[in-house]
């Protein structure tokens, strides 16, 4: 339907696979313009908000706040006034039967009546007609009936009128198709009310029962409600986000829950359909949605305690670290560096720029770029296989947030100077803490730069942001005393800690590549003159 549009979860960078809707901007029955904000969604990295791509009528939200979806997920309808709310019942409905259709050709492991769940006996009684039962569908009855543990038969009743295989061409969902496959129903006698006449499994339903036939409830698998949800280890079951968010508050077990979704993963309809078979109950207390901080009082422990689910961004990095610290074979180097003549001429800058505040970290970023062009070996990216060397160096600075870290990206650091690299730090910073970074200023990256001096450490180790090869974590400046001609001299000194990947590079370029860095930062005029 030409009138009826859709706006959908936008793809803002290469790695973006899902995002939360965190808020609203507009109110169903708003009119709005193409460019017009519409509502904000966060994803692993950042929170940023969706512009529309054309002027309409919002009529339908079809993702709250909080939802995770994926990319191109449909997230709301506009339409003119005049589009019935029937019609876009309709035009929802073949979005949900297009992605079903999908789910299913892409998990469908063998055509035709080879039935894949058979879950069911077959009620033969006067005026019924059971299925011939060739070797393919009595093993798979026989395999069917080995693992059928729920105490009631489950029957559906075929009325003759609807009974045989169908001969003709039809149009049917995959699903509506192993369905009537699976019970022997003739397609040809089921009319479709899907686009274009296409019939569903709702549709072989309502026949059925209009001829007289049936189709029980089937009854929840004895397994799916024998635990709490909090004492079930299910992280090996392949499930979307959301699916796991819905077991957890419904108490449903996602290993018993048919598995509808892409890739063979439980989906959020999977959930809801376990827990409509279940029927509900006492145990099926819900619990808080996901974000919401949980205060529970243990009845093992004295001691209360407070759940907090992990944010998008945070399970990224525990995605990302756990596999590089896995993969990558770490070893460190640290060095001292002398910082008299930095700090010196950092003041002197800071004094005659009116406006502008270089940093420490900035003569880091700058001593950092310049030493990976003399040391190329250093200045790469590894995903496993391949090397990438870079012939600019692109500095990625690790800034903290309240919900996590993120690695804004100096382009070019060493063509740029000092100022300029304190001003563009100093922007993207800020735009980082206010989480409306693009892709491009934090995706990349050909080395890293962390630096935990302003809280006092003087010496940590950091994990290799993949498919980077190396970052330097940098501790505080430090007063200490040395001797120098047997006088005691106070002397300003910084600690650098590089952590590297063993399999693309040495411990001897490692050390040489940080000799080049500490003679940097001890004689900051170098960095300069070039």
């Amino acid at each position: 339907m030409a009138d009826v549009k859709l706006l959908r979860v936008p793809k803002w960078g290469f790695s973006m696979e899902e995002g939360t809707i965190t808020a609203w901007l507009i109110s169903v029955g708003d009119t709005f313009e193409e460019g017009q904000e519409i509502c904000e969604i966060e994803t692993s990295k950042i929170a940023n908000v969706l512009e529309a791509p054309f002027s309409g009528v919002l009529r339908r939200i079809v993702a709250t706040v909080g939802d995770t979806l994926p990319v191109q997920a449909v997230i709301a309808v506009a339409a003119p006034a005049e589009v019935s709310d029937e019609e876009i019942d309709a035009v929802l409905e073949d979005i949900a039967l297009d992605r079903q259709s999908d789910e299913m050709d892409t998990q469908k492991p063998v055509a035709g009546n080879q039935s894949t769940h058979v879950e069911r006996q077959q009620g033969v009684a006067q005026g019924y007609a059971e299925p011939s039962a060739g070797p393919v569908q009595a093993a798979t009855k026989r395999v069917a009936t080995d693992r059928m543990t729920v105490s009631s038969a489950v029957s559906v009743r075929v009325p003759a009128a609807l009974a045989g295989r169908t001969t003709e061409v039809v149009v049917a969902t995959p699903r509506a198709t192993a369905f009537a496959d699976e019970n022997c129903i003739d397609l040809a006698q089921v009319p479709g009310t899907g686009r274009s006449g296409r019939i569903s499994v709702q549709d072989v339903r309502n026949a059925l029962a209009a001829a007289g036939g049936s189709v029980p409830a089937r009854a929840m698998h004895p397994a799916a409600v024998a635990a709490p949800a909090a004492a079930r280890d299910e992280s090996t079951v392949a499930a979307t986000p959301v699916a796991r968010r819905l077991a957890v508050r419904w108490n449903i077990s996602l290993s018993q829950c048919r598995a509808t979704g892409r890739m063979g993963r439980v989906c959020k309809a999977d959930v809801e359909a376990a827990r409509a078979l279940a029927g509900g109950g006492p145990d099926r207390a819900p619990r808080p949605e996901s974000g919401d901080a949980v205060h529970w009082a243990d009845t093992t422990s004295a001691a209360p305690f407070t759940e907090i689910p992990l944010t998008a961004m945070r399970k990224t990095i525990a995605t990302r670290l756990s596999k590089s610290k896995q993969d990558a074979p770490h070893f460190r180097v640290t060095i001292d560096a002398d910082v008299d003549a930095l700090i010196a001429l950092r003041a002197q800058l800071n004094r005659e720029h009116a406006g502008v505040k270089v940093s420490v970290n900035d003569f880091i970023v700058k001593a950092v770029a310049m030493a990976l062009l003399k040391h190329p070996h250093c200045n790469i990216q590894f995903d496993g296989s391949v090397i990438r060397r870079f012939a600019a160096a692109d500095i990625a600075v690790a800034v903290s947030l309240e919900a996590g870290l993120i690695t804004p990206i100096i382009r070019s650091a060493d063509k740029k100077s000092l100022v300029t690299i304190s001003n563009e730090m100093r922007s993207l910073a800020t735009r980082a803490k206010a989480s409306t970074l693009t892709p491009d200023q934090y995706q990349g990256g050909t080395f890293t730069v962390s630096n935990l001096g302003m809280f006092g450490v003087t010496h940590f180790d950091a994990i290799i942001n993949p498919p980077q090869a190396a970052i330097l974590a940098v501790g505080a400046v430090r007063e200490e005393m040395r001797m120098t001609d047997a006088v005691p001299t106070a002397v300003t000194r910084m600690s650098m800690t590089l952590s590297s990947d063993h399999r693309v590079i040495d411990g001897a370029a490692a050390a040489r590549f940080l000799q080049t860095v500490k003679r940097n930062l001890e004689a900051p005029v170098l960095m300069l003159a070039e």
